[in-house]
């Protein structure tokens, strides 16, 4: 799929022998930083002309800040909020790790420095009045210092309602939500063998029964091509191979964001290559 890029970096390949900043995290302003971003036969006046232009186009505040938030190229999943100067951006930019501008110590940080659980940045995004940022990358580990996937597990409608009793919930979407809600359902499997009966638990428990509901449904799936079905049907019966093929992959102890990744990483190859390397292999 074709993505606009006018408002997004992409990262370039960097020159390993130049650093913009100092061992203090301080932008090092004798090192062109637009150049240090690229390999060293890269004409300088050719990136300054597009990287610098477009950091000046920044909203920053009054304090030369912008709200830049972490987000899970894979997953889609909002990791976390900060605040970024021109020096963060352009840390992050270099080192490819979401670094943000911490204003409690006045100073820059990089996500993961301490726990190493790093996010490793793959593009850039500015918003539409590039007033706020995204950072989208792939997270080494949990992104939050409690532990949890991401910053974002507590959910308004727990608080006015009846909490859960772990009073938690991750911001998911759907499909992440029928990952986790099939998750639960093979934990109670080996928690409470006696609770109650479910068609997910029965085809947790039978894999031939699911292998032939898979069958069933990726036939339906085609013939609502074949016999020109309409659009809502071709969606339902997509949804069945989906939500099927999901409960596969929980038996085989598989996450949809690993095939998701899977996905992401032959972007760039051929699909006739790719099923090539597949035979060799």
């Amino acid at each position: 799929m074709a993505v606009p890029y006018a408002n997004c970096f992409q990262l370039p390949k960097l020159n390993p022998k130049c650093h913009i900043f100092s061992s203090s995290g301080v932008l090092n302003t004798r090192a062109s930083p637009a150049y240090c971003c690229l390999r060293t036969s890269s004409p300088i006046s050719h990136v300054e002309a597009k990287v610098n232009p477009l950091l000046d186009s920044v909203k920053w505040d009054d304090k030369g800040l912008a709200v830049a938030i972490a987000q899970n190229v894979d997953t889609g999943a909002v990791l976390m909020q900060g605040f970024v100067n021109k020096e963060a951006l352009l840390k992050t930019l270099s080192s490819k790790k979401a670094t943000f501008y911490s204003r409690s110590r006045s100073t820059l940080w990089t996500k993961g420095e301490t726990s190493m659980n790093f996010i490793n940045v793959y593009d850039v995004f500015l918003d539409c009045d590039r007033d706020s940022i995204i950072y989208l990358g792939k997270p080494d580990g949990p992104t939050c210092h409690t532990g949890a996937e991401t910053c974002y597990y507590t959910s308004v409608d727990n608080i006015i309602n009846d909490p859960p009793v772990d009073g938690s919930k991750l911001a998911l979407t759907t499909l992440y939500a029928l990952e986790s809600t099939i998750s639960k359902r093979k934990e109670e499997l080996t928690e409470n063998p006696d609770s109650k009966p479910s068609w997910t638990k029965r085809l947790l428990l039978d894999e031939k029964l699911l292998c032939s509901k898979i069958r069933e449904e990726a036939d339906e799936l085609c013939r609502t091509l074949e016999e020109n079905e309409d659009q809502t049907r071709t969606a339902s019966e997509m949804a069945d191979v989906l939500y099927h093929a999901m409960v596969l992959l929980s038996v085989k102890g598989v996450q949809i964001e690993d095939v998701l990744q899977v996905l992401r990483l032959r972007f760039a190859q051929s699909g006739v290559e790719e099923k090539k390397s597949r035979k060799s292999s």
